[in-house]
């Protein structure tokens, strides 16, 4: 059977199909985190136990990732995207069935895996789906994972007003989205599987991609230290009740997704490299202010600048990647896209480590300069490597 005869869907119904399953990965991630504060006090964890705990998740993410690409060459991606989204919600329930610390960094490990196999295979059926169409679609996708990540929050913060304990909360949530998947794996687009290309995967950025791989490190640092501690920083530093410290993440996630679909527009009237510096600004401004001013709605504000700040910095530094002239867009991409993966690998456990014998606000003020390093590193991109280039397809790196 040839693919066409598989794919008896219109293109409106692959997008919708494949949306679905950026939906659930993003659903499914903001979920965990909305209730990273109530894990923390149910286990005791102290914030350096916490680091620990939160390192597992990115170290099972970048484990898997030659064996995810290793799979795509021999299935399709449907096929991977119907086990990653199966085994996400199976780890979630098991995430709140933990009751110690190394039980949770042995879920949270497979988590990882398990957002690395569902990531990569969407977006490798995103790339499929957007040859369908003449114009881009790929940004709506990323948009959407966004989206999701707000309205797993927000779930979250109801879960939290009601005090429903985790367990249930992420059984309730597992089984629903395990019933999306079942029903909309058929309406996604059949690939065959990718050969095998005998090119190394990675290969280290050159001269002209570091800078871009430093912004793209910094920024991944300061959105993933956001999504893990955003919450505690309000119950601890704030000293805001748990309610309001997940609606303090919501917050956040609201601020991200509105510049990720607002994005293109401003790029458009001011230009990537203004865009950038602003960018910086407010992700160091933003900071600074929730650390000198822990009030609630001084340090939401700064939440808001911070979300603002890390929504299109990445996508932005690819469209410039791209025009590499000693690699091709494919390999910088995903050179500049693994050096920026340490920032989610390790920023947010030395946040748990210094917030422990320091305070949290000693952590989020470190935080802050990776801020001033973009703009500082945005003010060096040449006139010639601001220019724009031509379209480029952009993975989901979250």
């Amino acid at each position: 059977m040839d693919e066409q005869t598989i794919n008896t869907r219109t293109p409106k119904q692959l997008r919708i199909g494949t949306a679905i399953f950026f939906f659930i990965s993003g659903f499914g991630y903001a979920t965990w985190a909305s209730r990273i504060p109530t894990i923390k006090h149910q286990l005791h964890l102290n914030d350096a136990q916490l680091g620990i705990v939160l390192f597992a998740l990115p170290v099972g993410l970048m484990f898997t990732m030659p064996i995810t690409s290793k799979l795509l060459t021999h299935y399709s991606s449907r096929g991977i995207i119907l086990l990653g989204s199966i085994f996400l919600n199976v780890i979630l329930v098991l995430i709140g069935l933990t009751n110690s610390m190394w039980q949770l960094v042995v879920m949270l490990f497979f988590f990882g895996s398990a957002r690395n196999l569902l990531t990569l295979s969407i977006n490798t059926m995103g790339v499929g789906v957007q040859g369908l169409y003449s114009k881009s679609i790929m940004a709506s996708f990323h948009g959407l994972w966004s989206l999701a990540g707000f309205a797993g929050a927000a779930v979250g913060l109801v879960m939290v007003y009601f005090n429903i304990i985790p367990t249930w909360h992420f059984v309730i949530v597992s089984v629903l989205l395990t019933i999306f998947t079942l029903y909309f794996i058929k309406d996604t687009l059949y690939q065959k599987p990718i050969p095998q290309s005998k090119k190394p995967i990675f290969s280290l950025p050159d001269k002209y991609l570091l800078k871009f791989s430093l912004i793209c490190f910094a920024c991944m640092a300061c959105e993933n230290t956001m999504y893990d501690w955003s919450a505690i920083y309000f119950q601890k530093a704030v000293h805001a009740e748990k309610t309001t410290a997940t609606a303090a993440f919501v917050i956040y996630l609201v601020a991200m997704t509105s510049g990720r679909f607002l994005g293109d527009k401003v790029v458009t009237r001011l230009g990537i490299k203004t865009v950038l510096k602003f960018s910086g600004s407010f992700i160091f401004c933003g900071l600074l202010l929730a650390v000198f001013l822990p009030y609630i709605i001084t340090a939401a504000f700064g939440y808001i600048l911070v979300g603002f700040g890390v929504s299109c910095i990445v996508p932005m530094v690819y469209s410039l990647a791209g025009k590499s002239k000693n690699m091709s867009s494919s390999s910088a991409l995903a050179s500049i896209s693994t050096v920026g993966y340490f920032g989610f690998l390790l920023v947010p456990p030395f946040v748990g480590f210094v917030a422990h014998y320091a305070g949290l606000q000693w952590s989020f003020g470190i935080i802050a300069m990776f801020g001033g390093l973009i703009v500082f590193l945005v003010s060096k991109i040449t006139e010639e490597q601001q220019e724009q280039s031509s379209p480029v397809i952009l993975p989901d790196y979250e």
